[in-house]
């Protein structure tokens, strides 16, 4: 039986193909996957330690903090700045641009991530993940700044999430297919688990927060509504999955086909997740893998940012039913006599 690729080996294959790299970017995605050991075992020993509960402060986008959000926090950029390949970085967790520090050479690619994306429910063991997004400089003079971090998602060079659940995967795309990788504990090395993940044309599984089904305007109610009724193809409804962690509930779909929606309502009508730590670098993968990702009413990788925190609506998974959601919100619902047509 073959040896399964680690991920330092996936990476040293995939810099071979261009003779020209420098192995700067190699070095990034190298330092990500130490920065994602050091938060993993935090994790999975934080009933054991003192980092459940809040910190007791609250974050630029209003949420409470976690003791494992600053150690996440910490952990990355602590990582980051000191492997000579990031000009700049930027946080979920903080206002502005993170700079390299002086006595760390700034490098050609700036740098974005959700430290800890669903902390919320870590007291309850419930999985969180890291999203991160990586884009090249454009500045030309300096350590980097605010325009190396405001662009839009297609311009994306790599992105990817760690999972933290009942094991610790990472998965990436540098615009060559989705890879996964999951955290063997007893090397203490990431092992090529999920090659060229491809996401179902269409699925079966819902999720969305209903909790909120009072502020949703009415195509999203009518949508939801529709996907819960029997299918005339497949014989039964979609199913009900929401976790509450984004890349929970994101990953799960990713493998088995469904559909995420965060939309727009009538007390958020920007939408609840922000674009540039967790909307576009999802929305690459997601395409990547042959899925898509929508606002409801253009493409989630066009969104030009206006500011490091903007807030927008996203629903991402199978293509056809991010479709089924556009004809929704366009006013072209379909009537359940012409189910078949749309799936």
């Amino acid at each position: 039986m073959a040896r399964r690729l680690t991920l330092t080996e996936f990476i040293v294959d995939q810099q071979r193909k261009y003779p020209e790299a420098t192995g700067d970017f190699s070095g990034l995605l190298s330092d990500l996957a130490l920065a994602a050991k050091l938060i993993a075992r935090e994790v999975g020993r934080a009933g054991l330690g003192d980092v459940l509960g809040g910190a007791g402060t609250i974050n630029v986008s209003g949420d409470e903090v976690k003791k494992l959000d600053v150690f996440a926090d910490e952990t990355l950029i602590n990582v980051m700045e000191r492997g000579g390949s990031v000009c700049v970085m930027a946080s979920e967790e903080k206002e502005g641009p993170i700079p390299i520090p002086e006595d760390f050479p700034a490098g050609k690619y700036a740098i974005l991530f959700d430290p800890l994306d669903g902390s919320t429910n870590i007291d309850a063991n419930v999985g969180v993940g890291s999203i991160f997004s990586i884009y090249g400089r454009v500045s030309r003079e300096g350590r980097g700044g605010l325009e190396d971090l405001l662009q839009p998602g297609r311009n994306l060079l790599c992105a990817g999430y760690v999972l933290y659940g009942s094991s610790t995967m990472f998965v990436y795309t540098t615009g060559l297919g989705v890879h996964g990788f999951t955290l063997d504990p007893t090397v203490g090395e990431f092992i090529l688990s999920h090659e060229e993940i491809r996401t179902p044309e269409r699925g079966g599984i819902l999720s969305i927060n209903e909790g909120y089904t009072s502020d949703w305007n009415e195509p999203t109610r009518a949508f939801v509504s529709y996907l819960k009724e029997r299918d005339r193809e497949t014989g039964r409804p979609y199913t009900s999955r929401y976790v509450g962690s984004l890349v929970v509930d994101f990953h799960r779909n990713l493998l088995y086909g469904g559909i995420f929606l965060y939309p727009d309502d009538r007390t958020r009508k920007e939408g609840k997740l922000r674009l540039l730590y967790e909307a576009a670098p999802l929305a690459f993968i997601a395409e990547q893998a042959g899925g898509m990702a929508s606002t409801g009413r253009g493409r989630i990788l066009d969104v030009v940012p206006a500011e490091l925190h903007q807030r927008i609506p996203l629903i991402i998974g199978s293509p056809k039913d991010v479709l089924l959601y556009e004809r929704f919100l366009g006013g072209g619902a379909p009537t359940r006599s012409r189910e078949t047509d749309t799936r």
